[in-house]
């Protein structure tokens, strides 16, 4: 595959900014469905895709998303036009039949709670982070964060299923008003090594 242009790389990466204050501007739900239609084409392993999605929209939903955010991530939550639950599915191996239907991988899983966890955590983390990527080629900007009670959102948003929350990601239009100065990063040399 050709390299990225210059322009690319800095939509994705070298200009994008978490952001905390977001325009009046609405996101359309067929940009919502343009996203996870882009982001399930990244890749997981044994294509096992446990990440799950609800997009908060609605004054409704995010009155009951509200109580379960720290007060730092209350008022831009509520500001900003959605807010994705990335979650993941810990019965994500029940689709591996039709997901990777080459060999019996739903063997692999059955029985074995603590590999399910750590399958599901992991790769649906990979799906949150593609989400983000997604967002921005589309012209969105993000804002993901911890800071929530993990227990409270499951229950008001997946009660009686398999999925558990992982983090959220504010989405929208950004104001540029609300972005930090950036922060530094580590170098090449203190996080990484080539052996």
């Amino acid at each position: 595959m050709p390299q990225a242009d210059a322009a690319t790389l800095h939509q994705l990466f070298l200009d994008a900014r978490t952001h905390n204050a977001w325009q009046s501007k609405e996101v359309p739900d067929s940009l919502l469905h343009q996203l996870v239609d882009t982001l399930k084409m990244g890749p997981t392993s044994a294509n096992c895709s446990p990440a799950r999605f609800v997009f908060v929209k609605s004054k409704e939903a995010k009155e009951r998303l509200k109580p379960f955010l720290s007060e730092g991530n209350r008022d831009k939550t509520m500001q900003a036009p959605v807010c994705a639950i990335v979650g993941y599915d810990l019965e994500f191996y029940e689709q591996l039949p039709n997901l990777f239907p080459h060999t019996d991988a739903k063997s692999w899983f059955v029985g074995k709670p603590e590999k399910i966890k750590e399958t599901a955590f992991r790769n649906g983390t990979l799906q949150g982070a593609y989400l983000i990527l997604a967002a921005r080629l589309f012209g969105l900007d993000c804002g993901p964060m911890s800071g929530f009670d993990n227990a409270g959102v499951d229950n008001a948003f997946f009660a009686g299923t398999s999925i558990r929350s992982n983090f959220l990601c504010n989405l929208g239009y950004g104001d540029p008003a609300g972005v930090m100065p950036r922060s530094p990063r580590l170098s090449f040399a203190e996080m990484t090594k080539i052996v």
